[in-house]
């Protein structure tokens, strides 16, 4: 499985408070006609925290079945239950999953022994591959370079990390510590470019919800050292990141799909709808980007 390129981080359609089964499926062939390198359902931006385990394993499995092997699809499985990640990343195994997205566990805040024995504990009962999530910003712990080393060390099946702080001097560190055939992926589409030009090999990104096709042509692009291209790409996507982060992930994004016709504006509680303010700032973004 290569895993490289452009991940879209998945939102996860709402209708009538149940899962839109056929909006997802549309939007999943969307993403694919695009270009997108792979998919990621069920993550921070699939408001997974707000699935049963039953619709996170049916999620997944309506994204494996849609992409029919034409794409990756890595399934969002973390929790900060370590029971709970197992029995989530066994779901993903269940549904055809390639590999499962484990975010370091929030509220916990576990140690470093505490890091390694939750991942090993999820690699001991699943076999799929693992791509370790790290978000400080939303769990509240951030999983040093030389801990991750430690945790890959002791847990072969990671063979990846999606890092989420955009701190270059932490990425880097990242790749000194893990070597240059370590996955690493940005999980912050202000700094893909970056990311990439110091040893990533991607992202799993947030903007490429609506715009697959730039985010996969900038990571191409890069790859094929055309970085003149990369790099026009690179700021021209820079208002929409604006645009997508004006308010908590996934509340704009969605939104802005919802704007586009592609899903229902329904979010499930804690999560509401944007302030009207900056609901007329992204309609005016999607606009000028000429997505509306």
């Amino acid at each position: 499985m290569n895993i490289r390129g452009a991940y879209t981080a998945l939102v996860t359609p709402f209708k009538n408070g149940q899962v839109d089964e056929q909006a997802y499926r549309d939007l999943i062939e969307w993403q694919i006609e695009q270009g997108i390198d792979g998919l990621v359902p069920c993550g921070t931006t699939g408001e997974a925290a707000t699935l049963t385990h039953e619709e996170q394993g049916r999620v997944i499995r309506i994204c494996v079945e849609q992409a029919k092997g034409r794409v990756p699809v890595i399934a969002g499985a973390g929790s900060n239950n370590t029971i709970e990640a197992i029995n989530l990343s066994l779901l993903a195994k269940d549904a055809g999953a390639d590999a499962v997205l484990l975010i370091t566990p929030y509220y916990n805040k576990p140690t470093r022994k505490g890091l390694i024995a939750h991942f090993k504990a999820v690699a001991e009962k699943c076999d799929l591959p693992i791509i370790a999530y790290n978000v400080p910003g939303r769990t509240g712990l951030n999983m040093k370079p030389e801990v991750l080393a430690e945790v890959v060390r002791e847990v072969p099946s990671i063979i990846g990390v999606k890092e989420a702080t955009a701190d270059l001097v932490q990425i880097t560190n990242i790749m000194e510590e893990c070597g240059r055939d370590f996955l690493l992926l940005s999980g912050d589409d202000f700094t893909v470019l970056p990311t990439m030009s110091i040893g990533g090999g991607g992202t799993i990104s947030v903007v490429s919800n609506i715009v697959p096709d730039k985010m996969a042509a900038l990571c191409k692009a890069y790859d094929d050292k055309d970085h003149d291209k990369a790099y026009s790409i690179h700021l021209e996507l820079a208002p929409l990141c604006r645009a997508m982060f004006a308010e908590t992930n996934p509340i704009p994004v969605k939104t802005a799909l919802s704007m586009m016709g592609r899903v229902e504006k329904e979010f499930r509680l804690p999560l509401t709808t944007m302030e009207d303010e900056n609901e007329v700032k992204l309609e005016a973004a999607l606009k000028k980007a000429g997505l509306i």
